[in-house]
Order: C-alpha cells, then structure tokens, then sequence
C-alpha cells in the first residue's frame, strides 16, 4: 500500500520528465511523461513532512487530545464501532487498525466484537475489496463489517437546533463505545473536512441534503470553517450520536501519513486545521498562464468525485488557457447520490427541489432572502439590464494514464459535455499545442495533488 517512489514537495521547476502520483488505492502508481522543452513549467505539491513510522502513530495513540486513551474509554464496553471514510477519500485508515485494535484488546475486547462501519454517505456501493484496503486484511478478516446505506436502516434521533433532521445508522445507534478516522481535506461546504464532518458520513439521504441545503457554503479552504453553521450544525450531530473521539491525519503527496491527532476533535481540530490549510496552500494561475494541470490524485477515484474534487482549480485557470485534468478514474463514472453527474436516476431534479423546498419553509429568513434575490434579478432583467457574455472556454482534457494494472478500466460515457477524455499524451499535446496558436514557451501550472490543494 505504501508508494514506493516519493514524489512530496512544494514548488518547483519542473523537469523535461513529469512524475505524478495516479490510481489512489489502485496501485498509487507514479506516472512519467515527457513535458516539451518549449514548456516553463512550475509544479505545486503539499508542504507536509516525513512519513510516520507504525511507532510514532502508537505513541500518537497514547497520547490523546483532551482524554484518555481509547483502552481506558472503552474499557467495559462490548459493542464498539469504528468510523471509516470509504475509498472516495485517501485516508489510510489501515495505518490506524492494528494500533486502535490493540487498544480494544487491552480493555477486554476482541477484534470479533468490534464494528466497522464505512462512511460512504450518499456515495456508491464499495466494491467487494473495499474494506481490506480501507482498514487493512486483519481488521477486515476479524471485525464486523457494516457499508452504510442512506436509505436504509437508520434511526430517527429528533433535530439539531438548526432544524436538520438526524436520520443515522442503525449499527453506529446500536454501539456503545464510537471512535471514527478521518482525514482533512478542502471541501467546498465546510472550507475543510475532518473532525465532526466524519458523522456526515452515517447520516440519512434527508439528514445530508438538509445539511447542503441548510447552509451556505464556505468555499475550497475557507479560513473560518469553524465558525461556519455547517460545520456547528455537525458539531451538534457528532454530539448526538456519542462520536467524541476521533483520530485525524495529515497526508503528503504520496498519501502517506504526515501527522496524526486523536481524542477530542474540538480540542486538537484548530490546529491541526491550521497546518492543514498552510500544507494544502497553493497560489492561483497568473493571467498569463496558459496551461494549468490539475492531477486529482489521490481522489481520483472515479470521474464523478475527480470533477467534484480537482476541477475547481481548472476553474482558476485564465480564459485563454488549456486545461488539463489527470485522473485514473479506476471505478469508472463513480456515483454521488446528492449530486450524481450523467448518471442522476428519475426525477432526481423534482426530487431535489421538493425537498429544497420543504427546508426552505422551516427557516423563513433563508426563504425570503432567496425569494428577494429572485425578485430582483428579474426587475433587473424587466429594465433592460444584462450580464457581459461569456467567452468560449477550451474544453477540459481529461488524462486516464494507461497504466499496465489498469489495462480494463471501466469505460467512461462516449461523451461528456465539456470534457475530452483520452490515455494518450500526445493528443494531449498536440491537443493544447493547437489551442495555443502553437506558440512556444507556454506557461504551465501544474497542480500535483489537486483533490487536497486550495487556491490562496
């Protein structure tokens, strides 16, 4: 599981040879290709530190945020359940298992009476090796299993002060003892994921949706995520269902742990948030930039969570530029049930804006305030006023590197507005070369690990 090539750093020059992470949890492969020599290139990875040796995560362990460690909180207790994101984040939970699994055993509890449950929230069904990668094979072959199902199986837990109906799984309900993993990464609702957002995860379709719904977003590496409502909204629902303790870890460019924090999430949250936010950092695209590289890894997953987590940095890139989009896709389309791209079921928009609806009349001031821009974009309309028109942007190119363990990827749609789907760099090059009036000495920016970066 561990990537044998380190490529970690923070800018650079790039060399006449580009080396990239690609495939998270499918190889974690460095990828090689010729970059043309008419090319100026600066290339951003995070800032983060050394790997963390199986020693220093123990002794991580022992050393709890705000609390004792895990063996003395669960001691007596017989129905723990741990917490997992699913492959769609590239938290390398498998770190974590055989420590926090020793800690159960220290409190007279066997590997057979722990739950795992992953929190996939309103994303796709894992497939069947998901858990032997997620948590390692000894904690798949001992521990309960549980993939959790926003439409099933879940218990009625009332409202947080906010209104949002908390709607959670049944295993995680059941337990008495919960300890959940996660990681921090930029994240458009809450400016940063982690601590409390893990109880997202395990939460109800209706609970999810009026969370999105009920808040307004921050933005891609927000500052003042934890201010924000969203983020005291999960607070408040971390609270109900009983996920005090957390174990929260930093990754560097090759998705290695970095750092690692655990106990009481709003003891330790602050600052590991603030070396979060200055290892993820990265600058925007000057205007003059006319390439801009954006490889998702490492959630690179499938082309419907790379587009939701790597393209907004392509968004940056100046309207004249080429843009160029590195992901493996290696479960294909991907699915995300709140916002499904080209593959939505049946009436998914109806339903979507009846429930939006439905929340909106139980917070009247988010209602009229919606409902007063509304009315006034169209008396600005009625008089004549007009928005400038928007200039044709190139289309994204989207790089699936051709690797040899990946010969029978799943096939991606035929077509995709906006996007180019190719394995081959040449026709990338030749693609942008074209765009450009084939200039040269083109500007690039490459963008290394794209899915935990953020522009600032």
């Amino acid at each position: 599981m561990t990537p044998s090539t380190p490529i970690s750093g923070e800018r650079g020059l790039a060399p006449r040879e580009l080396q990239l992470r690609t495939g998270a949890w499918y190889g974690d492969y460095v990828w090689r290709a010729a970059i043309p020599p008419s090319w100026n290139v600066d290339v951003f990875t995070p800032r983060a530190g050394k790997p963390l040796t199986d020693a220093q995560i123990r002794e991580r362990l022992e050393a709890p945020d705000g609390q004792p460690p895990i063996r003395e909180l669960c001691r007596g207790k017989t129905r723990p359940v741990v917490i997992v994101d699913d492959l769609n984040r590239p938290t390398p939970a498998w770190r974590v298992m055989p420590a926090l699994l020793r800690q159960f055993k220290d409190a007279g509890i066997s590997p057979h009476d722990v739950g795992i449950v992953v929190a996939s929230g309103t994303h796709g069904l894992p497939p069947i090796d998901a858990f032997a990668k997620k948590v390692g094979k000894e904690a798949a072959t001992l521990c309960r299993l549980y993939v959790h199902d926003c439409d099933r199986n879940l218990i009625n837990l009332g409202r947080t002060s906010f209104g949002t109906p908390v709607l959670v799984n049944r295993h995680v309900v059941d337990s008495d003892f919960l300890v959940g993993i996660g990681g921090l990464y930029p994240n458009h609702s809450a400016g940063f994921g982690g601590g409390s957002k893990l109880a997202l995860g395990v939460l109800g379709f209706r609970s999810i949706a009026g969370l999105h719904y009920g808040h307004k977003s921050m933005g891609w590496g927000a500052s003042n995520s934890l201010s924000s409502t969203f983020r005291r909204d999960l607070d408040e629902i971390a609270q109900l269902i009983g996920l005090n303790t957390t174990v929260s870890i930093l990754l560097n460019a090759d998705r290695d742990a970095v750092e690692l924090r655990c106990g009481d999430h709003s003891t330790y949250y602050a600052d590991l948030l603030d070396s979060a936010r200055e290892a993820y950092r990265a600058p925007s695209p000057h205007q003059d930039t006319d390439v801009v590289i954006s490889n998702a890894f490492p959630e690179d997953l499938s082309l419907t969570f790379a587009r939701m987590k790597a393209f907004h940095l392509l968004d940056a890139a100046p309207r004249h530029a080429s843009r160029i989009a590195i992901a493996s896709c290696s479960e294909g389309l991907g699915f995300h049930a709140l916002f499904p791209f080209m593959n939505a079921p049946k009436y998914h928009r109806l339903r979507m804006n009846i429930m939006h609806v439905r929340m909106l009349l139980g917070k009247p001031d988010i209602l009229a305030r919606r409902v007063f821009r509304r009315l006034a974009r169209q008396v600005d309309s009625r008089r004549g006023a007009s928005t400038p028109a928007r200039s044709t942007r190139n289309p994204i190119w989207l790089f699936r590197p051709d690797l040899a363990d990946t010969a029978h990827l799943p096939a991606l749609p035929a077509e995709i507005p906006g996007i180019r789907v190719t394995s081959s760099w040449d026709e990338v090059i030749e693609g942008v070369s074209r765009e450009q009036g084939f200039d040269a000495g083109l500007r690039v920016v490459i963008y290394g690990c794209a899915s935990m970066q953020w522009l600032g």
